[in-house]
């Protein structure tokens, strides 16, 4: 199967956070209110804390944020003592997860979703989140 690499200009409002930050909600809500409607994390987590954690994380920022999230993992054996977890994915503001992939990898892969915007404008117009700053401070 042939595969071609279209490349486009996206207009849309993006972010980045390293890996380790997807535990702190803040930044997500931070960038969040800076307009963000998709934000990634590229990370590395380790297999027994990415079995724990990962999907539960990425699913929860992108519900409170009500963002698409983009989450590329590393994955496999690096050397006698670190394997990563794996299991990139993508999940929609809804909080489903639209594309995932493995854990080990002997080929490089893709994740494909579609990218609805009008999706995400509805989860925000019907159920607003975003903090009051009127009556709570901004962290």
């Amino acid at each position: 199967m042939a595969h071609n690499l279209i490349q486009c200009q996206i207009l849309v409002q993006k972010a980045v956070a390293a890996g380790a930050k997807l535990r702190f909600p803040e930044i997500s809500l931070a960038l969040r209110r800076q307009g963000a409607q998709m934000i990634t994390y590229p990370s590395a987590f380790t297999v027994p804390t990415g079995q724990a954690h990962w999907e539960i994380l990425l699913r929860a920022r992108a519900i409170e944020t009500q963002s698409y999230i983009m989450a590329a993992a590393q994955a496999g054996q690096h050397n006698n003592k670190r394997s990563s977890y794996g299991h990139s994915m993508i999940v929609n503001p809804w909080g489903e997860v639209v594309a995932k992939l493995g854990s080990e990898y002997e080929e490089p892969e893709i994740a494909v979703a579609d990218i609805d915007f009008k999706l995400l404008e509805k989860i925000r117009m019907e159920m607003p989140l975003l903090r009051r700053t009127d009556i709570y401070a901004e962290v």
